[in-house]
């Protein structure tokens, strides 16, 4: 039996390569690409990226310019998601199973939670673009709505592995219902909550690039700008700062979260 179970398992699993392999083979055939020409395509736009987008003498005195821009993002970036953790730690409560106590009022927390995450923020940006103009302010709230579904649903996920039994052992002793998530609920999620907070404003940070495309603020305007005055190496240096600080934010980030975990 057990060697019958492994050649089953093995054929599934050669079938299913096939078919994959097959729905490749397809796809290329009906969508007629070419391999080589693709292969070949990808390196001439690497060619192009390297010749055009390398930073040159005058792309540098642009760096001021470009390092002040890059701040207000990450600044727009972080209130951003510490507004959306403040709103998302209530919604959180009244919607993980061990805090909420009215069963519709969870319900509903669950399903905003779940629209929120399923609405591009592309989207918001560029409805709030049409309801704000173009400001920080609108940016801040393309990322605000964004982040205020991620959290709420990763919070209620954290509070709801606090486990009940710790709840119920206070309520045993006479304990009212703030008491306890403030002095015992909230302390053991802590550094959970905190760990999810940090991987946001990380993500957001990267995020407030697009999003300042579509809202001509902070850095995504800035290189939008470039981009399009065909001013290609101030253009590639917003990009070199870009990527420095997205791995300097994101190494300090697993720092923290690994201190917060431990």
């Amino acid at each position: 039996m057990p060697n019958l179970y492994l050649r089953q398992t093995a054929r599934r699993r050669w079938l299913t390569l096939i078919a994959a392999l097959g729905l490749l083979v397809a796809g290329q055939l009906w969508l007629q690409l070419n391999d080589r020409q693709a292969f070949m395509g990808v390196w001439a736009g690497l060619a192009w990226l390297v010749h055009n987008f390398t930073p040159d003498a005058a792309a540098w005195h642009d760096l001021p310019t470009i390092t002040y821009q890059l701040w207000r993002t990450i600044v727009i970036a972080i209130a951003a998601t510490s507004v959306a953790a403040i709103v998302a730690v209530g919604l959180g409560l009244a919607g993980a199973a061990t805090t909420g106590r009215i069963r519709w009022l969870r319900g509903g927390v669950r399903l905003f939670a779940s629209v929120m995450r399923n609405f591009p923020f592309v989207a918001w940006a560029l409805v709030l673009l049409f309801s704000f103009k173009q400001n920080d302010f609108t940016g801040f709230l393309a990322l605000f709505l964004m982040t205020i579904g991620y959290l709420t649903r990763a919070f209620i996920e954290t509070l709801e592995e606090v486990g009940g039994g710790a709840i119920e052992a206070l309520e045993a002793t006479g304990a009212r219902y703030w008491p306890i998530v403030i002095q015992g609920v909230l302390p053991a999620a802590i550094g959970g909550l905190l760990s999810w907070v940090l991987y946001m404003i990380e993500n957001n940070i990267r995020d407030a690039t697009l999003v300042g495309m579509l809202t001509g603020t902070g850095i995504g305007f800035t290189f939008d700008l470039y981009f399009k005055s065909f001013r290609y190496p101030s253009a590639g240096l917003v990009v070199v700062t870009l990527i420095i600080t997205t791995i300097a934010i994101e190494l300090l980030a697993t720092h923290l979260r690994q201190v917060l975990t431990h």
